[in-house]
């Protein structure tokens, strides 16, 4: 069945201007800037959120001002900006493993720039010949790009809409700004309210983050999937620990919060990491069919184009990047990344092994990416999954070759990982910037060369940022110095695996027990498809629940809750599209946009002066006991949901009334 949008909002007839230099100078600026939001958030929370509307509302709000400029200019904008914060989710994922493991003391820039870079350049090169299969001959919904198309048009047709949004968005950057400048910054309350309840030998965990962008990344991702991630940490923190702490001696690891998060650490989150490379497997045998289908597909639509259409007129609308370019960028990108292999490895014929593996897993998990992109969203892109498929592949190979005990595995295995982790992020956001200018009637290899320049601004900016994070924060492990570090689950997940496959010290027992969970979870999934129940249980989200701490997905349900109420508010009648259906998505953009660019402005005087002053006992380091306690936290919170919830109300109310 054809999509409904078959035809341009700009007719293929028509030639805009699409890159021009001021749409160039925005999509570098929104790129570096999205880049850096994602990159923050993703060590956070452990999740990363489409940046699509708000780079297109930004866009929008900005180029009105110049005499000249049309929709397809701000949607190469927005293509750019987007590129830019999904290469990002893609590093965050993996390269800070390569701390983690203590390969690197600090984030390396040339080798992290090439590594991202190449994996972005793949991402892109490897999904341009899917663009006619997914797009237009299997017509996949691209929930995302659906979305963003309907921005764009609209902010077209009302030239009031992009001011109004651009209010919103930076209102709610304002907000989450002055939240995080009060916790982080001057440091007059905590960051999060917790408590614990001992019962017998066990003890109940409970907590909430206060934070904006949490309440924001559960809002955008809706009640559903945040509600399941809730429930991987309800089964981790107050199911797997109680009885963990019941079956073991007595532990006095300190207070009985932080025994609580110490044996949750040491044994608890290994049963996610367990869940988490089931899903994984599982995911790709779920889309097994249909990305073969698509494959063969895209090889059908070659053969027609070089046999009975050779020398048919090809409309502007559906003009790729020519062959020659994406064999010669491709060729590049591996030789660059045999360079990288062999700088680590020192063995060409490893290197060369390597690079084969990287290549055949970053097209493969491209086009799983870029389906299951076409079928939910590249917000649910199994992106963990793909990674964790690849480290398992890696360590097998390299174990054959190198041995076990070889002290530069782990870190291999890692490189390869976060070129395909890159790859594959870029894959799925790459088709849904596409299928936005499918419907809005944009030239495809415009937008191609734009996703590069998304990707090359984020391959330069994201090792400062990277950097400045670790040095006010720190990422993953805590210390001295970072008491309350960014929990960067996925690049800590992936740093226990790699080091586990080769050292033998990941605690099999734990994971083995993690492995059934997520097996059993995937029947329970099964037989609710079965029943056509509208309740689904996603194995990789429960998984991310129980290795992620509590108190992140507490605050990541509680915005699925206020999505869910806004939603519910609207009246019945609905009908058509308007940017004011977005506006809630919009400030919750705003909020996590907002929030992450102060924290990465606070850690640019630690990373200079080695420290940031702060009220209290000690003005060099974060303290545990802030003088204001956790009340005005608090008090931010509930201004932050109200808000959260009233914009995103009055816009159900305008796209209905």
């Amino acid at each position: 069945m054809k999509s409904p949008s078959s035809e341009p909002f700009v007719p293929a007839s028509i030639n805009l201007p699409e890159i021009t230099p001021k749409a160039i100078v925005l999509a570098v600026i929104l790129s570096a800037l999205l880049a850096g939001a994602n990159a923050y958030l993703g060590l956070f929370a452990g999740m990363t959120v489409s940046a699509s509307i708000p780079a297109a509302v930004l866009s929008m709000s900005i180029l009105r001002f110049f005499r000249q400029t049309n929709i397809l200019e701000n949607n190469i904008v927005q293509t750019a900006a987007s590129s830019g914060e999904a290469l990002a989710a893609g590093v965050i994922f993996t390269i800070p493993a390569l701390v983690l493991i203590g390969y690197w003391d600090s984030f390396n820039y040339w080798q992290t720039c090439v590594v991202s870079l190449v994996g972005g350049l793949l991402g892109v090169l490897f999904t341009i010949p899917l663009r006619r299969a997914l797009i237009v001959d299997a017509a996949l919904r691209f929930p995302e790009g659906v979305a963003t198309a309907e921005v764009l048009k609209v902010g077209t047709q009302d030239k009031a809409v992009p001011s109004g949004a651009f209010r919103s968005l930076l209102t709610a950057a304002l907000m989450g700004s002055l939240v995080k400048f009060g916790e982080s910054g001057l440091r007059f309350w905590s960051d999060s309210v917790e408590g614990m309840i001992q019962i017998g030998r066990s003890m109940f965990y409970g907590g909430i983050n206060l934070s904006p962008a949490l309440i924001a990344v559960g809002f955008i991702i809706g009640l559903p999937i945040a509600f399941v991630v809730l429930l991987g940490g309800v089964l981790g923190w107050l199911v797997l620990l109680p009885i963990d702490q019941w079956l073991s001696e007595p532990a006095s690891a300190g207070s009985g919060v932080q025994e609580a998060k110490t044996i949750w650490s040491q044994h608890i989150r290994y049963v996610g990491i367990g869940a988490m490379l089931v899903g994984g497997l599982w995911t790709l045998v779920e889309v097994r069919g249909p990305v073969i289908q698509s494959l063969r597909q895209l090889i059908l639509a070659y053969r027609r184009k070089h046999t009975s259409e050779q020398g048919a007129f090809t409309l502007r609308t559906d003009q790729d990047a020519k062959f020659p370019w994406v064999i010669g960028l491709t060729g590049v990108s591996l030789v660059l990344m045999v360079v990288v292999y062999h700088m680590v490895l020192n063995s060409v014929f490893t290197s060369v092994v390597l690079t084969a593996i990287m290549a055949v897993t970053a097209f493969l998990f491209s086009c799983v990416a870029a389906y299951m992109a076409g079928l939910v969203g590249s917000s649910s892109n199994p992106v963990s999954g793909v990674t964790i498929a690849t480290i398992m592949i890696t360590s097998v190979v390299l174990l054959v070759i190198l041995g076990r005990e070889n002290p530069v595995g782990p870190a291999a295995t890692l490189l390869v990982a976060a070129v395909v982790c890159c790859a594959a992020a870029m894959g799925g956001d790459n088709l849904q910037d596409l299928k936005t200018g499918h419907l809005v009637g944009a030239t495809p290899w415009k937008q191609q060369i734009m996703q590069v320049v998304g990707v090359m601004t984020a391959a330069i900016v994201i090792v400062p940022v990277l950097s400045l994070l670790q040095a006010k924060y720190g990422i993953g492990d805590v210390s001295i110095e970072h008491p309350h570090p960014l929990s960067a689950p996925q690049a800590s997940l992936m740093a226990h695996l790699a080091r586990g496959m080769f050292g033998g010290t990941l605690p099999w027992s734990f994971v083995c027990l993690g492995a059934l969970i997520g097996v059993a979870i995937i029947v329970i999934d099964r037989y609710l498809l079965a029943r056509n129940s509208s309740f689904r249980l996603p194995v990789l989200a429960i998984a991310l629940g129980v290795y992620l701490p509590l108190k992140l997905s507490t605050a990541i349900c509680a915005g699925g809750i206020i999505s869910e109420w806004s939603r519910r508010r609207a009246p019945k009648k609905a009908s058509g599209r308007s940017t004011a259906g977005h506006a809630g998505v919009l400030f919750a953009a705003g909020l996590v946009t907002g929030e992450a660019i102060m924290g990465i402005v606070l850690a640019i005087p630690v990373a200079l002066t080695g420290f940031w002053p702060s009220i209290g006992a000690n003005p060099f380091q974060i303290v545990d006991s802030p003088p204001w306690g956790d009340w005005p936290g608090v008090a931010g919170m509930i201004i932050v949901t109200v808000s959260l919830y009233r914009a995103s109300v009055r816009s159900q109310e305008g796209r209905n009334g």
